[in-house]
């Protein structure tokens, strides 16, 4: 038996983030991050909790791939205050730590309940970039700063109640976060398209989300006040988060994941980064012929659905391969780790430790096909050159 959920309620729009005038809690707490604080992004929020009499504490301690050590820190806040409203603000980070606060006050339900600490409360998300989807997913991402390793969280309880899409809160994204946001998105509608758990459910969130990032990117990219741009790939992000969620990520990820990791590369411009490579792992090409037909029948109906060039199977995996590689240089992404800036020494010692990081990272059973530490090494350097 197989399972498609379908959470939470979306308010999408310019203006959306007007939802929390419905509230009817006595207490939020907001889990948000320094960087918009700064702008004043909360202003907007804290402005309706102000005129309904909804009192509130801000948690603005999120840091870029959130930490362990944040996490409980924003859990002792919920524990102390008790809140009936939960609010993540901002990009993947805000949004992923109130996910993982979230996990942990389930976790730790049955004491904290029988001590009347916490109930769950009403958790409502509201992105500012377009490119995680973590506003509708079952996952979260936290980083274990020790290691230097990041941990993926998976449970339903974690999604959302509610996202809000206010398409006005991503227009101050500069070019580069569009464009690694962007990439973002493709990479989690892609894997979501080839993995094993796609279905038909899937499919149609994923190639619509697909088919936004071709036709929007270059657009938001270059002109950031395109609201109709802006909106199209904020809902494409959302759309991507509800593939993924029901199917599975794989191993663009987890060497996003370890690249990240090994050398604070940002996520998305890993995720970019590695999208060709893998395509041409997973489908089998090799001395131009086709060795993985049943993927690579998926990467060719995405090139045909995007109007690419795809007369015979091996021309559809060139072109998406091609496409993507366009796509990356038009939105000055790099299409290689050295032009990173990464050194090969440090390259060269990193390697299998990123390789078995990637290995064993819990994205990595998701993929399209099974995959070797000594794949996972080629293909790491392959794309470093």
């Amino acid at each position: 038996m197989n399972k498609f959920l379908l959470r939470p309620e979306i308010y999408y729009g310019s203006n959306a983030i007007d939802y929390i005038n419905q509230l009817k809690g006595k207490k939020a707490c907001i889990v948000t991050d320094k960087f918009m604080v700064d702008l004043g992004f909360l202003d907007r929020v804290t402005k309706i909790l102000d005129d309904k009499g909804i009192t509130y504490k801000v948690f603005s301690e999120v840091e870029p791939d959130p930490s362990r050590e944040t996490v409980l820190k924003g859990l002792n806040h919920i524990i102390e205050q008790k809140p009936d409203t939960l609010i993540a603000i901002g990009g993947g980070s805000p949004i992923d730590a109130a996910k993982a606060i979230m996990y942990f006050c389930i976790q730790t339900k049955e004491k904290l309940v029988e001590k009347e600490l916490i109930k769950k409360p009403w958790f409502i998300a509201i992105p500012t970039t377009s490119g995680t989807g973590s506003e509708v997913t079952a996952y979260s991402v936290i980083t274990d700063k020790k290691t230097n390793v990041k941990i993926p969280l998976v449970e339903d309880i974690m999604i959302p109640d509610v996202a809000i899409l206010d398409y006005e809160l991503t227009k101050t994204m500069p070019p580069s976060v569009t464009a690694d946001t962007g990439m973002d998105i493709l990479t989690h509608a892609i894997e979501a398209y080839v993995s094993p758990k796609a279905s038909d459910f899937t499919n149609i969130y994923a190639e619509k989300a697909i088919e936004i990032v071709f036709d929007y990117l270059i657009k938001a990219y270059n002109d950031g006040e395109d609201i109709e741009a802006r909106g199209k790939l904020h809902n494409a992000s959302c759309m991507a988060g509800v593939a993924f969620s029901n199917s599975s990520l794989g191993i663009n990820h987890s060497l996003a994941h370890s690249l990240g990791s090994a050398f604070k590369l940002p996520h998305g411009r890993s995720n970019a980064i590695f999208l060709p490579y893998v395509v041409s792992f997973n489908a089998g090409l090799r001395d131009s012929k086709i060795h993985n037909e049943e993927v690579a029948k998926k990467y060719h109906a995405i090139a045909k659905r995007i109007g690419l060039p795809a007369s015979t199977l091996l021309e559809g995996v060139i072109s998406i391969i091609e496409g993507m590689k366009l796509l990356n240089k038009t939105v000055n992404i790099p299409i290689t780790i050295k032009e990173f800036g990464v050194e090969k020494e440090a390259f060269q010692k990193q390697l299998l430790d990123m390789a078995q990081s990637a290995y064993q990272d819990i994205c990595t059973s998701g993929n399209a096909i099974a995959v070797t530490t000594e794949d996972l090494i080629s293909i790491l350097e392959e794309a470093y050159e």
